[in-house]
C-alpha cells in the first residue's frame, strides 16, 4: 500500500468519503471480528480470543467479504446509517477514532504506507486467536480478553 499524498481523513467526515476512502480505513486488524459479549451488569463489550469463522486467521481479513452479511447473521456493517455502531468497536478502529474526533494511530497504514505496520504494532489479532468453528459458544465466556494498546 502506497502512502496517501492527501490525508483525506484530516479533511473529509466519514459521511463526506467516497467508498475507496471509507474501505482504505480498515488497518486490517480483525478486532471487529471478534466474538464479543455484553456485560449484563454495565453495557461494556467484551472481546474475546474467538474469530468468525470466515476470518482468515494471519490476514486477519474476511475471507467472503462481499458476501459475509448473508453468511454470518449479525454480522456488522459499518455506515453513517448507524453511527452507534462505533461503539461497538474496539478503541483502535480508525472509523471509532475519526467518528470520536480523534487522530489516526502512527501504524495506521494509511499513516505508515504500509499494511504489515498493524501487525508489526501487535494490534492486529494474527496469531492470537482461534476460529468460531473450534469451540462451543457455551465457552466464549472463558476466553474474554482485553487489549494492551
Amino acid at each position: 500500500m502506497a502512502k496517501q499524498k492527501s490525508a483525506f481523513w484530516k479533511i473529509k467526515s466519514l459521511s463526506e468519503m467516497n467508498d475507496a476512502e471509507w474501505e482504505s480505513l480498515c488497518d486490517g486488524c480483525g478486532r471487529c471480528c471478534l466474538n464479543k459479549l455484553e456485560n449484563e451488569d454495565n453495557g461494556d463489550i467484551l472481546y474475546t480470543d474467538v474469530a468468525c469463522k470466515l476470518l482468515n486467521l494471519k490476514s486477519c481479513r474476511c475471507g467472503d467479504y462481499h458476501h459475509r452479511v448473508k453468511r454470518i447473521p449479525g454480522c456488522l456493517v459499518l455506515s453513517m446509517a448507524h453511527p452507534e455502531y462505533f461503539m461497538l468497536l474496539p478503541d483502535s478502529c480508525a472509523y471509532r477514532r475519526l467518528h470520536e474526533g480523534k487522530l489516526l494511530p502512527h501504524w495506521h497504514p494509511l499513516i505508515s504506507g504500509t499494511t504489515d505496520s498493524v501487525h508489526l504494532a501487535g494490534i492486529s489479532i494474527a496469531g492470537k486467536c482461534i476460529s468460531e468453528q473450534y469451540l462451543h459458544p457455551e465457552e466464549l465466556e472463558d476466553r474474554i480478553i482485553e487489549f494492551n494498546d
